[in-house]
């Protein structure tokens, strides 16, 4: 209670989201992707020790002692990847001299964030999911519930109340599918050096082949289809404003939804659920506010 505690993510995140984009989960894949690569170097002909590899399989999930460690470490380097580098070594010296051969600090920050972004969009996409289903039961169950269709908010043709709610559906259906056709085209940036050219790999393994296996071998390793053919340092920032807009869609979704709600609550028609004790006003408790809906727009325009 003593420090500053951003709303958006304490009261509006989700559990599993927060987790997600965490400090330890970002290293346990750094961690994951250093292991990556050692194992793919090791298997195309460097003499990393199997011991090296067994100490850093039982050291991916960073414990709180290692992230004060690196956090120690930081304060001296000035440098985030190398503290964690250094404090990883500690509890894994047989790695230590094998940890980010060639790579540049992007391979594990760049490559993690794509990872942390395929994951998030997973989650997205099973909570949009369960959103779906809930939608489609309730035009089912209200499908022949007639009720005054409106354009311009004024008095039109009769509809439904489960048409009104299939509208809803088909923009929610429209924002998953193109946010999971974005999720599948993501690439990993792959082991690219320091400017994009490999230069370092190259010269580690001794052939341009090798090096296009060394890549392939990490893009395997996650599950993923490749990695993207021509980078610098850093990933390819198009593909995140790619992912991106199938995110705004499904805000727009949410503000459409949200204020075609708070409309209908203001004519009777429809209400969102009130909690048992739930107060509309410090000044008027008997006032039934759509909260929900309010928050669900302030969002959406964030």
């Amino acid at each position: 209670m003593d420090e500053f505690v951003h709303p958006l993510t304490t009261r509006y995140a989700s559990k599993a989201m927060r987790e997600l984009f965490s400090p330890r989960r970002r290293v346990f894949l750094w961690r994951k992707l250093w292991l990556a690569l050692m194992s793919a170097q090791k298997g195309l002909g460097l003499p990393i020790p199997a011991e090296a590899l067994e100490q850093l399989s039982t050291h991916l999930q960073p414990t709180d002692a290692e992230m004060a460690r690196a956090a120690e470490l930081e304060r001296e380097t000035r440098h985030d990847v190398m503290a964690h580098i250094r404090a990883l070594a500690e509890v894994a010296p047989a790695a230590g001299p094998w940890l980010h051969l060639g790579a540049t600090s992007c391979y594990v920050t760049d490559n993690a964030d794509l990872l942390l972004l395929r994951e998030a969009a997973n989650l997205i996409l099973a909570r949009g999911a369960a959103v779906v289903a809930a939608l489609s039961d309730f035009a089912e169950r209200h499908k022949e519930l007639v009720c005054l269709g409106h354009t311009h908010f004024q008095p039109a043709q009769p509809t439904t109340v489960g048409k009104r709610a299939c509208l809803w559906l088909y923009d929610v259906l429209l924002d998953l599918q193109h946010l999971e056709d974005e999720k599948d085209k993501l690439l990993l940036r792959g082991a690219k050096g320091t400017t994009g050219t490999q230069a370092s790999f190259l010269e580690l393994l001794g052939s341009h082949e090798k090096v296009e296996e060394l890549d392939r071998r990490i893009a395997q390793a996650f599950g993923f289809p490749g990695t993207y053919p021509v980078t610098g340092q850093t990933s390819p920032r198009k593909v995140e404003f790619y992912l991106l807009a199938p995110i705004s869609g499904l805000a727009q979704s949410a503000y459409r939804f949200a204020t075609d709600v708070r409309l209908l609550s203001r004519l009777g028609e429809l209400e969102e659920p009130q909690e048992a004790g739930q107060v509309g006003s410090s000044a008027m408790p008997y006032k039934r506010n759509p909260m929900r809906c309010e928050r669900m727009c302030a969002l959406a325009r964030y």
